[in-house]
């Protein structure tokens, strides 16, 4: 329970390095989301198809684990469209963000770390290094996604002290969400499976519906070199490293 404690609050504090920057320098915030937002898509991708799914295959049934992918693709996709909680970045997006209730992007950006603190915790309940990778891989989307989060409140006349309390106590979240699901998954009352699998399928569906149109939108076409799907490459082979490691720990 404390290593879940300790890394879901690290993860909350760490996702909140963009909106701090962006509160300094809006164009250092801007500079570091190019940069983070395609390793974070590949971390995800990763963390999903080389720690998660197969941590959730070996611990139930495939039928289980594949359902809770299916229902988590799903059932993000209805809250996105019929909510409208998701923090999207690409360019596209913006005008309608601008005209939610701040009441929305609040609840909408607690509901998001909640989600991710449930995501941690599954991943803690299967063992310390799935949880740690899933963690950094969490850690490394909230950057842009706080960068969005703050720059939207600032720009409904919130000053920089108050935007700040709101997304610390909504980082919070995480860390509430994770000790509840790890608490209640560690006394066998959730379905391991089915969870780890809706845990991937939130964690899949940012990564392919929000961060890769980021970065196809981004993309310049006078440049003879684009970097992007670069980054995208090393966040894949990071967690895939960090993935091999853990598993000769383990069998050690």
């Amino acid at each position: 329970m404390l290593l879940v404690i300790i890394f879901s609050f690290i993860g909350s504090i760490f996702s909140l390095i963009g909106g701090l920057l962006l509160i300094g320098s809006k164009k250092s915030a801007k500079k570091l989301a190019i940069y983070v937002t395609p390793f974070a898509a590949g971390a995800l991708i990763a963390a999903v198809f080389l720690d998660l799914l197969p941590d959730g295959l070996s611990a139930s049934s495939t039928n289980n684990v594949l359902t809770g992918a299916l229902l988590g693709i799903v059932g993000f996709f209805y809250l996105e469209r019929f909510l409208n909680w998701f923090h999207h970045h690409h360019e596209h997006s913006e005008n309608i963000h601008q005209q939610r209730p701040v009441a929305m992007i609040i609840i909408g950006n607690t509901l998001h770390n909640a989600l991710d603190g449930v995501a941690i915790a599954a991943a803690f309940l299967v063992s310390p290094s799935a949880g740690i990778i899933t963690t950094i891989a969490i850690a490394a989307h909230e950057i842009p996604h706080e960068i969005g989060d703050f720059g939207l409140l600032l720009a409904r006349g919130f000053n920089r002290k108050k935007v700040l309390i709101i997304n610390v106590l909504s980082a919070l979240a995480a860390t509430f969400a994770a000790i509840l699901t790890y608490a209640l998954g560690n006394n066998h009352q959730l379905p391991i499976g089915l969870l780890l699998g809706i845990s991937s399928g939130f964690l899949l569906y940012i990564a392919l519906s929000d961060l890769i149109p980021t970065i196809h939108d981004s993309y310049d076409n006078k440049k003879l070199f684009d970097f992007k799907p670069l980054l995208l490459l090393v966040g894949i082979l990071v967690v895939a490293v960090m993935v091999k490691v853990a598993g000769r720990f383990i069998t050690e």
